[in-house]
């Protein structure tokens, strides 16, 4: 299955099912008389927009390199990532909002939950716990960064729904004060969640370096590449869900320059075959330093 295909079956599939559960879980909370299985629903209908997101974000992060975009459109991946994440916070603060106006304005009008909105609430751990799945599988194989955001958008309904619940079944013995205080504890762990996506699109959108077991990896393969005989400088930084790779090699200083940049070409060549997330590494070659530690010249490939 390619790409595009995988893409939209996994949007279709995310939207279809976020509407099918809100919709369900709205009814639950209305006619259940549930405030946290409301704001369940609400978290459930974040999803829609979510995917939708998701889906754009990835739609025009592959689009091909041009002239106004030479180094190409990865970071659109990281933009829709952290749309994801800002939406998420928004539907988190709004549902603690909700939960504290409750606890503190409405303490004495708060009702009695029925069996109803506790159904909802085990499809809705079971469903989502299943879309998260689903979609974190297909996440992995397209390495998308907000597909991945998408599944743990998903997941964090999931959770939210073990809250509320817990919140209804305790609301339902007698403790009509449990019901909005699950609602504020889907809100922690809603915000939790949206400040990790949020964190990792910031940071693949600021140049940050590769962890530092993924470099000393690289540069062992690097040193061990034919002709190379030792490395003055590496540099990585993530460019959205892909890396460019700065390398400045030592070459025997008495070869010549058609060799050293062969030496060049084969070192950028096996990078981009041993690491698929390298979209390019620009290598710059030095001569071997001489017994005194100096150097006489560069050749730049």
């Amino acid at each position: 299955m390619d790409e595009n295909r995988i893409v939209k079956k996994l949007s279709r599939v995310g939207i279809l099912g976020n509407v099918v559960l809100a919709l369900f879980k709205l009814l639950a909370g209305i006619f259940g008389r549930s405030g946290a299985m409301i704001s369940d629903a609400a978290h459930s209908l974040s999803d829609v927009f979510a995917t939708l997101i998701a889906y754009v974000g990835v739609r025009l992060s592959r689009q091909q390199e041009d002239e106004d975009h030479p180094y190409g459109h990865e970071r659109l991946e990281c933009v829709a990532s952290l749309t994801l994440g800002l939406i998420l916070a928004g539907t988190g603060l709004g549902i603690g909002y909700s939960g504290v106006r409750k606890l503190l304005y409405e303490r004495d009008s708060l009702e009695i939950p029925t069996m109803l909105p506790l159904i909802a609430a085990i499809v809705s751990v079971v469903t989502k716990e299943a879309m998260f799945w689903y979609t974190m599988h297909y996440a992995k194989k397209l390495d998308s960064a907000a597909f991945r955001a998408d599944a743990w958008h998903h997941r964090s309904d999931a959770i939210s729904s073990v809250g509320s619940f817990a919140g209804i079944g305790l609301a339902m013995l007698g403790f009509p004060v449990m019901d909005p205080i699950a609602g504020l504890f889907i809100c922690l762990l809603i915000l939790k969640v949206a400040y990790d996506i949020s964190k990792d699109s910031v940071v693949k959108m600021l140049d940050t370096a590769c962890d530092k077991a993924f470099v000393q990896k690289l540069r062992l393969f690097i040193a061990g590449q034919p002709g190379v005989r030792g490395i003055d400088l590496l540099r990585t930084r993530q460019f959205g869900n892909r890396i460019y790779v700065d390398l400045e090699i030592s070459v025997k200083r008495d070869i010549s320059l058609l060799e050293a940049h062969e030496i060049a070409e084969n070192v950028h060549s096996r990078v981009e075959q041993e690491y698929p997330k390298v979209k390019h590494i620009m290598i710059h070659v030095n001569p071997e330093e001489e017994n005194d530690g100096t150097k006489k010249g560069q050749n730049g490939v």
